[in-house]
């Protein structure tokens, strides 16, 4: 995946640019977080890792930890470091933001 990847902004030549992806703030705040923890980046992989324990934590403490099986057929929401799930009929969603590079620079859409 290329989110955020600061080469795009060279590519003139294919600007404007628009593509859905996570959310940029969010997603900066983990990645310093993660540095200065373990004094390494963090792979776009972890990201969703960590996103997903704070989904399955978040679900089961408020089944009171019980119901483990039915925890993806309710509909609910859960906001992550990178978005906002909505979990239905044992299916996740993941809202993306809409991000545009144009003259050097990556602007949010919604």
């Amino acid at each position: 995946n290329q989110w955020f990847d600061k080469s795009l902004l060279d590519e003139t030549d294919i600007q404007p640019l628009y593509y859905p992806s996570i959310n940029k703030n969010n997603f900066d705040k983990y990645k310093e977080k993660f540095y200065r923890e373990f004094n390494e980046y963090p792979s776009h992989l972890s990201l969703l890792g960590y996103d997903l324990v704070g989904l399955i934590y978040y679900l089961s403490l408020k089944n009171n930890f019980s119901y483990t099986s039915k925890l993806f057929k309710v509909k609910n929401s859960f906001k992550g470091k990178i978005g906002i799930f909505d979990i239905k009929n044992n299916k996740i969603n993941h809202r993306l933001n809409f991000y545009k590079i144009e003259d050097g620079e990556i602007k949010k859409i919604f």
